[in-house]
């Protein structure tokens, strides 16, 4: 029984590990095909193209005018992780230190956003927004990409904020602290690492929204990922060279911040609610 259980085991470890290789030799290719044809002068039918050049790279950034949304994407993204921080460190400070009626419904609430489809409250958000007269501007696509943020930075800081011991807070307004003081000079650098996990993670999350901003942005409010999808499937003839450079521009700067996102934040601390240091009942 033993030696059928053990093949039946390695029969399955082999089936995933064959279709893990599947999947990732498939998104390789892809990324390869994208790649070569930016740098190709000519690809039809061969194997490999008939040159190579930049000159897709520079036609790229002047017709799609990448210089003008690059700063708009940089404008989006800081101002959204700035605000995320704002909100979202004191609110998970508030929960993880406070117990209230109604928390779990809050949580719940917090939720939302990150587990519902974008699209499904973007409409009647861009609705709202229109309304406002904020969407077409670059304010309604900060809001819009606030809702999912804001929450987020929240669940990532809880666990952060659980961890530090509330002896620590005690002993500063002993010796005459305020909130304000106990908050900036003591838990501000002892919260520092799950601070910086949250900017990174909220930051290539909103490089990477697309929804929310392709229904709230106009046209001089536009991200790279919204100026990339006008650019695939705008009306008009575009050379495919020019929007695989597009594409890979898109992808460097996404896969840049994620490594660095990666380089600096362990993925366990983002789970993990358990405290070295229990508080005391």
């Amino acid at each position: 029984m033993s030696g059928k259980g053990d093949w039946a085991k390695n029969v399955w470890g082999g089936f995933l590990i064959g279709l893990m290789t599947l999947f990732v030799v498939n998104i390789g290719l892809m990324i390869a095909a994208v790649a070569t044809s930016s740098f190709a002068r000519r690809w039809l039918g061969t194997w490999l193209p008939d040159g190579w050049t930049l000159s897709w790279y520079t036609s790229a950034w002047k017709e799609f005018q990448l210089g003008h949304i690059l700063w708009v994407t940089v404008e989006v993204v800081f101002a959204v992780v700035f605000l995320a921080l704002l909100i979202g460190v004191p609110a998970a400070y508030t929960l993880a230190r406070r117990d209230f009626w109604g928390k779990r419904a809050l949580m719940l609430l917090f939720l939302l956003p990150l587990m519902v489809p974008p699209i499904t409250y973007g409409i009647p958000l861009a609705t709202v927004l229109y309304q406002a007269h904020l969407a077409g501007t670059i304010w309604g696509v900060i809001l819009a990409n606030l809702i999912p943020a804001a929450p987020f930075v929240i669940l990532v800081m809880t666990p952060f904020v659980e961890q530090i011991d509330v002896n620590l807070e005690s002993a500063a307004r002993v010796f005459g602290a305020s909130t304000a003081r106990m908050f900036w000079h003591v838990l501000t650098p002892l919260l520092a690492p799950g601070i910086l996990a949250a900017s990174l993670l909220v930051l290539v999350r909103t490089i990477a929204l697309f929804e929310l901003t392709f229904l709230t942005a106009g046209p001089d409010s536009q991200t790279l990922v919204v100026a990339l999808y006008y650019a695939v499937f705008a009306a008009g003839v575009r050379a495919p060279q020019s929007v695989d450079a597009m594409a890979m521009i898109y992808m460097a700067v996404t896969l840049v911040w994620l490594l660095i996102a990666l380089r600096f934040v362990n993925p366990t601390q983002l789970v993990s609610r358990v405290k070295e240091h229990p508080q005391p009942a």
